[in-house]
């Protein structure tokens, strides 16, 4: 970086920060954490990383989460969520009777 070129300043940067959060839905954050959640559930229902209490904690979360989308997502992504979440018990029941 150039000499004369300036870094953006803490103040900067929050207030850049805080003008995206400004942008940022309700909705959005609950997807992205349906799809976190979703992620870390089924790592811990693989063989290499199995732990079925963080897969359980994980499918509770979402049975939680999901309901509270109906309305602020589209159907079809509704029906994707509840999809998921079903599939996940199913591999949470024979992740457990495996074990």
């Amino acid at each position: 970086m150039a000499d004369d070129e300036q870094q953006p300043s803490e103040e900067d940067l929050i207030e850049q920060l805080q003008e995206e959060l400004t942008k940022v839905k309700v909705a959005d954050v609950l997807v992205q954490t349906v799809f976190s959640v979703s992620s870390l559930g089924y790592r811990s229902l693989g063989e290499e990383q199995r732990d079925l209490g963080q897969a359980h904690l994980a499918i509770e979360a979402l049975r939680a989460i999901v309901p509270v989308l109906k309305g602020a997502v589209p159907d079809q992504v509704m029906n994707d969520f509840e999809q998921l979440v079903a599939n996940m018990q199913l591999a949470y029941a024979k992740a457990a009777a495996s074990s």
